[in-house]
């Protein structure tokens, strides 16, 4: 029986709400109200593509890019059924319109197994997609953008097409069958004649929208499965692509921010007269927690150098709340009093009866026990917080690198007191995200700073230490894995409990504003995902959670639950597998069925002869160094990835020197861009598994810059090598599957080296953070904007 994080609705109501819903029309995800291009000549088919009488090809993009790839990806889908010339094509932003919702974001949140195909499944499904609207979830996250945008960017692409050859048989007068689109231009083959989409797109825009447009079949697809470079790989390279710190409009002030120590303190009081005078500052001004984030004093100057080191001389008395307290010894400990506790928590999944199963284990001696830990982890993108507003008490300006367009320009409107119309967000690349730009709390932040200069415009730069210290951390998380072999080996009885806190408890309100009563009720599907959802087939199986409460704050995090659930699944399947006296592979191989796996199959038996498993585990080479492997299989955001990870003995401790990876995402729209998402997502995965964690004491974070929290770099990168299996099914999503596995892979290839299980993130000691540091006078010297 699955239990399930569903809509608030009674068997009667969820009914006449669904009844009720079904008979409105279905959303148009082609047109839109929109206003018409800025540039004289070009042609709005749809919501979708503007066509110039240049011949260029605009494709409208509603994604964030922030170095997945999407704006290629999602135009290599609309150029495809439109037939474009690919080196005509460019993105241009969508602005914010009901058009761009993503409706696959909130249901692939819901606590569904994948292979669950229920009414109630179905129906909550449904109903989550046709809430997107009303949520305002114009959101590039959940590793959804390609997956959301599959069919409404091929439908707009195959309406303009239609529409295009509708133009050149108005014009040409013969029947709109027997025009064909290829690369740019309309053909009619009997009578030789041609014209550029660029000739035909004024024409074309007076043409009916095709209701149902024909889509290609996939056979006769010449860009979607290509290796196509990047599309705005040239403007990195040129240097004139705009991140959120490149925007330098006319006026432009610089505001610093020196945010209270402790998460969640405020300001009590401060002192300004100590450096009111100095050359260049505009002014100090004490600025709320906004949207979950904590108090602050901002300095406002004319360049970002002058306004941090006059925060570093200003004399700040903080109210530090009730985190002060808190250390990384009080968190174990809750964590540990929740999952030792006489409280069953909330059971995501169970079949069988595996509270009897291993009872009776217990009594018998067979029952296995291990017990799993990871610590919070900072997001920590190259980028650093930033953001530009411009305030003219009428409207407001907004250039920011953001995952949330639409909630943050409803998060703007409310804090000045404005229509949402009067707040223009102008969204910029993101030079990284994994999930903190999801966030609002610095986007309101710098308008409650830019309201203080008003007319002029102010970038609000956050320092690294300011970011490592006031981030929303990925939970910590203590897991209990138990389970018993019977007299064959075979995994009979499993049983996995976690505790953590919980991230849609605290994200949604802070950035949809819903009630934070209504975030109780539901099971937030994020702190069990990995476990609950996993393939594995077994007799008794009871996938429980408990959800603690902490004045921590936490979000989503690269591949989220997934991130720290694989860790303890795959961990816990090795342990079993080295009890049973089995191979890690032909055990989880035992544990799947055909056809109901064949993708999980494909990839294990992929992985295994690429990875050449078949050698032994434990090896020496010529020079005498120990090697060893160990494998890992995750699904997540659809998509299948397994991984084999192998390890070195260097001195006391160990490298990773190769990583095979085996993906099957659906169809790869860019194979090129998979191989580099799978490449990221296990460097990112790998620098949290080694040696990365944030730590508290007094309630304060104690990790300030990057060498306090190490990122895997050219030197300590392993040799990665990935395999997309191709694949005639819908295509899934890429961003954070790499990430999961990873840890895994690595700690049992530790015990294959070793003997010893590594039962804790991170793998290696962490470096050692001096007590009594000043993050913020010590960032005066080194940081950059």
């Amino acid at each position: 029986m699955l239990t399930r994080r569903t809509f608030l609705l009674g068997g009667a109501a969820a009914g006449a709400l669904v009844v009720g819903w079904t008979l409105l029309r279905p959303e148009d995800r082609i047109d839109a109200d929109l206003p018409p291009p800025a540039t004289t000549g070009d042609a709005r088919l749809n919501g979708w593509v503007v066509i110039g009488t240049d011949n260029h090809v605009s494709i409208v993009m509603s994604k964030a890019e922030m170095g997945q790839g999407i704006h290629t990806g999602a135009a290599m889908l609309l150029a495809e059924e439109l037939d474009a010339d690919w080196s005509q094509v460019r993105v241009i932003p969508s602005g914010i319109d009901p058009l761009y919702i993503n409706h696959e974001n909130l249901p692939r949140s819901l606590a569904f197994r994948p292979d669950d195909d229920g009414l109630r499944a179905h129906i909550s499904e449904y109903l989550a997609r046709r809430s997107a609207r009303f949520l305002g979830s114009m959101v590039t996250g959940g590793s959804t953008s390609i997956v959301d945008l599959w069919q409404p960017m091929r439908e707009a692409g195959a309406a303009a097409r239609a529409m295009l050859c509708g133009a050149a048989a108005r014009l040409w007068e013969v029947s709109a069958g027997q025009c064909v689109a290829r690369s740019g231009r309309v053909f009619h083959e009997s009578s030789g004649r041609s014209a550029s989409f660029g000739e035909l797109a004024t024409l074309a825009r007076d043409e009916p929208h095709p209701a149902h447009p024909k889509l290609k079949d996939p056979k006769a697809f010449t860009l979607i499965g290509k290796r196509l470079g990047r599309i705005e790989a040239q403007s990195k390279l040129d240097g004139s692509a705009r991140f959120g710190i490149d925007v330098l409009p006319d006026r432009l002030l610089y505001a610093s921010i020196a945010m209270c120590p402790t998460l969640g303190g405020t300001v009590k009081s401060f002192d300004a007269n100590k450096v009111r005078h100095k050359i260049g500052i505009k002014g100090f001004h004490a600025i709320d927690g906004y949207h979950g984030g904590t108090g602050g004093v901002a300095a406002i100057a004319d360049n970002p150098f002058i306004a941090m080191r006059a925060l570093c001389e200003l004399p700040v008395v903080w109210d530090h709340g009730p985190a002060a307290g808190l250390s990384s010894d009080g968190v174990h400990a809750a964590l540990a009093k929740a999952l030792d506790g006489d409280d069953e928590g909330h059971a995501f999944y169970h079949v069988g009866d595996a509270a009897a199963a291993l009872k009776r284990a217990k009594a018998e001696g067979k029952l296995l026990e291990m017990r799993y830990e990871v610590p919070y982890l900072a997001h920590s993108a190259l980028e650093p917080i930033n953001c530009t507003v411009q305030v003219d008490g009428k409207t407001a300006q907004v250039w920011a690198s953001t995952q949330v367009p639409m909630a943050a320009r409803k998060a703007v409107a409310d804090l000045l007191n404005l229509r949402d119309d009067d707040v223009v967000i102008h969204e910029q690349l993101l030079g990284g995200a994994f999930g903190r730009r999801l966030e609002i709390d610095f986007i309101v932040q710098a308008a409650a700073i830019a309201r203080q200069a008003s007319p002029n415009p102010v970038q609000t730069i956050w320092t690294r230490p300011q970011d490592m210290m006031h981030d929303f951390y990925r939970p910590a998380c203590l897991a209990v894995c138990r389970g018993a072999l019977d007299a064959s080996g075979k995994l009979v009885t499993w049983e996995s409990v976690s505790a953590s806190q919980s991230i849609a408890e605290q994200a949604l309100p802070r950035t949809f504003g819903k009630p934070r009563f209504l975030t109780r009720l539901l099971s937030d599907a994020t702190m069990a995902e990995g476990a609950f959802d996993q393939p594995y087939l077994c007799d008794n199986l009871l996938v429980r959670h408990h959800r603690v409460e902490l004045p921590v704050p936490v979000g989503y995090w690269r591949a989220v639950g997934h991130s720290h659930q694989a860790f303890f699944v795959e961990c816990f399947l090795d342990e079993m597998a080295t009890a049973a006296g089995k191979d890690p592979f032909a055990f989880r191989l035992a544990m799947l069925r055909q056809p109901m796996h064949r993708r999980h199959i494909r990839v294990l038996e992929t992985l295994r002869d690429r990875a050449g498993w078949q050698e032994p585990r434990k090896w020496k080479d010529r020079a005498g160094t120990e090697f060893a492997r160990g494998m890992a299989l995750h699904e997540s955001f659809g998509s299948v990835v397994g991984q084999v990870a192998e390890v070195a003995r260097a001195g006391d401790s160990f490298r990773v020197t190769r990583v095979v990876c085996v993906i099957d995402c659906g169809r790869a729209i860019n194979p090129n861009m998979v191989e580099q998402q799978m490449e990221g997502g296990i460097v990112f995965g790998l620098s949290a598994a080694l040696q990365q964690a944030i730590t508290l004491r007094d309630g304060q974070v104690q990790q300030h810059y990057l060498n306090d929290f190490p990122l895997v770099d050219m030197r300590t990168c392993p040799a990665i090598e990935t395999y997309v299996l191709d694949s005639d099914d819908p295509p899934e999503g890429v961003g954070e599957t790499a990430t999961p596995p990873i840890a895994p892979a690595v700690a049992n290839a530790l015990f294959a080296l070793t003997g010893q299980r590594h039962r804790k993130l991170p793998l290696q000691a962490p470096p050692a953070i001096p007590e009594g540091n000043d993050p913020w006078c010590q960032s005066v010297s080194t940081a950059r904007p």
